[in-house]
């Protein structure tokens, strides 16, 4: 099922700031708030997944308990380029395992996204199975632990396209001699 992008944001996730607690009893007038953050498509999954963990914490479920506050978390500098760390519980055909993985993106939503597709081809996981724990911005370069991303940290780093084909559309159609591609 595909879901409808929203004007905010151009990817298909945004980051929400769930709060939520018991409905107030005469026993407890005032219940413990619980606070989570969810990476969901819209406002209504992130409620629903909000319940769908707090009913596996603790024993509230949405029909005895109410939601404070919905917010939407931007990024705060979306156009510079971090590494994120990203602690998950995915269920695997045989069983439950913690992972740990690395992501170089432009935001929190960025690097969600790119973990769920990189556990749907890696490990043909879905998105109901993997379970977020926790999204960390890495400051300094020295706690990066993946070479994946490691790699990306080198100063001066280059791409070079050492094979260039020219476009054809200028050239005629037989010439005296083989084009150079390779510069």
């Amino acid at each position: 099922m595909e879901w409808p992008l929203t004007t905010s944001s151009a990817g298909r996730l945004q980051e929400y700031l769930v709060i939520g607690r018991h409905l107030p009893t005469e026993s407890n007038p005032t219940p413990k708030l619980y606070r989570m953050r969810i990476f969901a498509p819209n406002d209504v999954v992130a409620k629903s997944r909000f319940w769908y963990f707090l009913g596996k914490l603790r024993k509230i479920k949405k029909a005895n308990g109410e939601i404070v506050s919905l917010n939407q978390i931007h990024e705060k500098r979306p156009m510079k380029v971090k590494n994120f760390g990203i602690w998950i519980r995915y269920d695997s055909r045989s069983g439950t395992h913690n992972m740990y993985k690395e992501y170089r993106e432009m935001s929190r939503t960025d690097a969600v996204e790119a973990l769920y597709q990189d556990m749907a081809a890696r490990h043909r996981a879905r998105f109901r199975s993997i379970h977020i724990l926790k999204v960390v911005e890495i400051e300094k370069t020295d706690d990066v632990k993946r070479p994946y991303i490691k790699q990306l940290l080198t100063p001066k780093l280059k791409f070079p396209l050492p094979h260039r084909v020219p476009k054809a559309a200028t050239k005629k159609i037989f010439a005296a001699n083989r084009p150079s591609t390779f510069y």
